[in-house]
């Protein structure tokens, strides 16, 4: 029967039959929990309650008021695009309107897929750096597009290349897919680096779509640059953001996507036949979460803390290789000199009782790394010393091994 299946979605498996390692695929990663710990989903303080009382006392209300059985409109509630749109005008430096730029998503997600669903057409070509978010090889095949992998290179920290790029681009490509701070490495691309982006994407008369849902968990006093904002960008960018991560508010699904009018008139038509509206009741605990969201700043010192252990922890590792992380709650590890990636993944879960992610899920330059989540679990504590139990196991990896 699989003939019967699109040549677009060939290829696409799901696990019923064969093995998938991707965490967010299937139900295989999460039919571990309970025998490993899953450091494999970018879903903050997971699987503890985490949910601040002011956006608790939201969500409640919205039951007990009754309302939370109605649609808002599938564009999204106007309340909550009036904060989002106050929002991007202090941190992204975007002075938007909330009736005509932005729209409202059931997460970053499916955001991500129907910004980019308006541009392509069959071959046309998408400059992806790598690695990068796995969706984002992915999405623009399921689309009728071709997927052109830009290398990134570690030995300088992952920024963009310019010269990749320009030697990437043909005259079939039509668009730029960039995840910034970048997931899986943690790098926040600098401004000189976006600029010359900027230039480019001019140049040579791309689409710039960027998913920005870690945008709001940079640390070190690292300047967070919002690409739309770039003289000559806001009618040529679309811009993809999420409640899930710095907010750590993954359950509720609430996206957005921000672009201009030009853009955002298409969105908004199609919006019913694609997204439906988003939970109602969620973009009430949403408005809650913008309106107050002192509680970030706490969430910010437990990202701060746990990237720092991660480092010193498994930085430690003879034949180990990581950075600092400069975003997320995440760290990027290589360990390629101890063996392969795929085989070091099986061991850990076999061995320290933890699932963490196969660096080859986010492109060919992952391969020999691992994308470990340290911002799991409720307690800082717990986080290190699970921590602990992988680099305990990676120091025994290499003569098991042999």
């Amino acid at each position: 029967m699989k003939k019967y299946i699109s040549s677009r979605f060939q290829g696409v498996e799901g696990g019923l039959f064969t093995k998938v390692t991707k965490a967010d695929v299937g139900d295989s990663f999460a039919s571990m929990e309970g025998e490993v710990v899953l450091m494999g989903w970018a879903d903050p303080f997971y699987p503890d309650p985490s949910v601040p009382e002011n956006v608790k006392n939201a969500l409640i209300g919205s039951v007990e008021s009754g309302f939370a059985s109605h649609y808002t409109m599938p564009i999204g509630s106007l309340e909550l695009r009036t904060e989002i749109a106050e929002k991007c005008r202090a941190y992204n430096r975007l002075e938007v309107d909330p009736r005509r730029n932005i729209i409202i998503t059931p997460g970053s997600d499916s955001g991500l897929f129907y910004a980019m669903s308006i541009f392509l057409n069959e071959g046309d070509e998408v400059l992806v750096p790598d690695p990068s978010y796995p969706s984002n090889f992915l999405n623009p095949k399921l689309l009728g597009g071709v997927t052109v992998p830009v290398p990134l290179n570690a030995a300088d920290h992952y920024q963009l290349d310019m010269d990749a790029f320009e030697s990437a681009v043909t005259e079939r490509t039509k668009m730029v897919l960039l995840t910034h701070p970048n997931n899986p490495t943690g790098t926040v691309f600098r401004r000189s680096g976006l600029e010359a982006l900027a230039r480019f994407v001019i140049k040579h008369d791309l689409i710039l779509v960027v998913d920005q849902a870690f945008e709001d968990i940079v640390f070190d006093g690292i300047a967070f640059i919002t690409p739309a904002s770039l003289p000559g960008m806001w009618e040529r960018t679309v811009t993809v953001c999420s409640i899930s991560k710095g907010m750590g508010l993954s359950g509720l699904r609430v996206g957005y996507i921000v672009a201009c009018d030009q853009f955002m008139d298409t969105y908004y038509g199609g919006a019913v036949n694609v997204l439906g509206a988003t939970n109602t009741a969620s973009q009430i605990a949403a408005i809650e979460a913008f309106r107050n969201p002192g509680f970030m700043k706490s969430y910010q010192e437990h990202y701060d803390r746990r990237r720092r252990d991660a480092y010193r922890i498994l930085g430690a590792v003879p034949g180990v290789k990581m950075e600092l992380p400069e975003s997320a709650f995440y760290c990027w590890i290589d360990v390629s000199a101890l063996g392969d990636s795929t085989d070091i993944t099986d061991y850990l879960i076999r061995s320290a009782g933890v699932a963490v992610n196969d660096g080859k899920n986010y492109g060919a330059q992952g391969a020999g790394c691992l994308r470990i989540i340290n911002g799991c679990l409720g307690s800082d504590d717990a986080s290190e010393q699970v921590l602990i139990r992988i680099a305990d196991a990676l120091r025994r990896y290499p003569t098991q091994n042999m």
